[in-house]
């Protein structure tokens, strides 16, 4: 069930306690204005787990372009240990 809802910027400011207890209920809330999304107001659990997958993403981007050369992450590891 979709559960994301627009609203405009005259809405958000004139009823932001209204907006903030549909969120609290687990609604997304858009605020546009003149048609363009500027704002979403989410869940803190749903916000979480969006910053965890990004976070996530971006450590596999990063060990996509990280280079060893000839030493292995074993060999790393234990020179780490030794230290």
């Amino acid at each position: 069930m979709d559960r994301t809802k627009s609203d405009g910027v005259f809405d958000a400011k004139t009823d932001l306690s209204r907006l903030l207890e549909r969120v609290s209920k687990g609604e997304t809330i858009r605020i546009n204005r003149r048609g363009i999304n500027i704002a979403k107001l989410i869940p803190p659990y749903l916000g979480e787990k969006e910053e965890s997958d990004q976070l996530v993403q971006q450590i596999r981007e990063i060990r996509k372009r990280a280079i060893l050369g000839k030493i292995s992450i074993r060999e790393l590891i234990d020179e780490g240990r030794r230290h």
